[in-house]
């Protein structure tokens, strides 16, 4: 495998990538080329969201290749271009063969949620102090516990007693992860919902190696009145969701909402105040978990 980096201003960065994936890039990505300097720049998105922008000013792009042949045309290529004008080429160099799935699964670790309430990858064996676990390998679908808006819902799932015998809905589930604690901490019923098909798939499986019993499906599967709702997503949809979500919790239930940055904290309050008085439970991060007594 072959490595071709080159450096582009922040205006061209999506023009090279597309070209370079057109001249057949087996990966590209993107890099602050001024990284660890005084130049350095932050660039945020919030998570599923696209980013604010393209790159940096001074971007470095990073294309992988089968074969040096097919790097080397491809920088023959695109040197002979308009849009490259402002552009450099850094090099080529051979990229050693690697075991990219030891690699991988050497960057998740288990994940600690409370001290005897852990997420642990197939691959690694649990803690000792461990008595609850969570099996969850990183897959397409977003919640794998390394978030912390994942861990504030686990952990208030885990709270004595919280979930113990109330039917639970998940809405918008991910993998599964939220409704997979629900189920390690006594729910007896529990809906499992997600507009990605993938997501819903991958609910299944998760809650299949972990042993409990859900339900999982697009919106339309949850129905009726829950003792609890669980909605780990992002502030727009949460906002716009407020009147389904509330009307799904039963009376005397419990609205758990995450996703949201502290800043977001009173629209989220200001949005939901027709139906549930909000407060904030938990922050970790920047980020805050709401919730609501219906």
């Amino acid at each position: 495998m072959f490595e071709l980096r080159l450096l582009a201003p922040e205006d061209r960065v999506e023009t090279v990538s597309d070209a370079l994936e057109a001249l057949d890039a087996l990966s590209v990505s993107v890099e602050d080329a001024d990284a660890q300097t005084d130049a350095e720049q932050a660039l945020f998105g919030e998570p599923g969201m696209p980013p604010p922008k393209e790159g940096w000013q001074r971007s470095r792009v990073i294309a992988l290749f089968a074969e040096e042949r097919l790097a080397r045309e491809a920088a023959a290529v695109l040197v002979a271009q308009d849009f490259f004008a402002d552009c450099r080429m850094l090099g080529l160099a051979d990229v050693p063969d690697q075991d990219w799935v030891r690699l991988t699964q050497s960057q998740f670790s288990p994940v600690e949620v409370t001290p005897e309430f852990w997420i642990v990858p197939s691959w690694h064996e649990p803690p000792p102090q461990a008595r609850q676990v969570i099996r969850l390998d990183p897959g397409l679908a977003f919640g794998t516990g390394t978030h912390p808006t994942t861990r504030m819902c686990l952990r208030w799932i885990a709270s004595q007693g919280r979930v113990d015998g109330r039917r639970v809905l998940d809405y918008g589930c991910g993998s599964g992860i939220l409704a997979i604690g629900a189920a390690k901490f006594g729910a007896p019923e529990i809906d499992a919902v997600d507009i990605d098909e993938a997501a819903v798939a991958s609910t299944r499986l998760n809650a299949e190696a972990n042993g409990v019993h859900l339900n999982a499906g697009l919106p339309e599967t949850a129905q009726g009145r829950y003792g609890i709702v669980l909605a780990n997503i992002l502030a727009t949809p949460l906002k716009v969701l407020a009147p389904l979500l509330c009307e799904h919790v039963a009376p005397g239930g419990a609205l758990v909402l995450a996703g949201i940055l502290e800043r977001q904290a009173d629209e989220l309050t200001l949005a939901y105040a027709p139906h549930a008085a909000l407060e904030v439970s938990d922050n970790e991060d920047g980020w805050i978990l709401m919730t609501a007594r219906l």
